[in-house]
């Protein structure tokens, strides 16, 4: 193969298996902080919180 044949070559993926899971786990710690946040406001609007001691 020639040069300019080597230059044209395509190959490869822009998206990884790695940037994939990093999306994929942001994606979960973003559900699983909405649902924390969920809790507190729906357990703060009827006094069912914890004491801290």
């Amino acid at each position: 193969m020639s040069e300019t044949e080597l230059y044209d070559i395509k190959g490869g993926s822009s998206l990884n298996s790695t940037m994939l899971n990093a999306i994929v786990r942001a994606f979960n710690l973003s559900l699983e902080l909405g649902r924390m946040l969920g809790s507190y406001i729906r357990r703060k609007r009827n006094r069912m919180l914890c004491p801290i001691k």
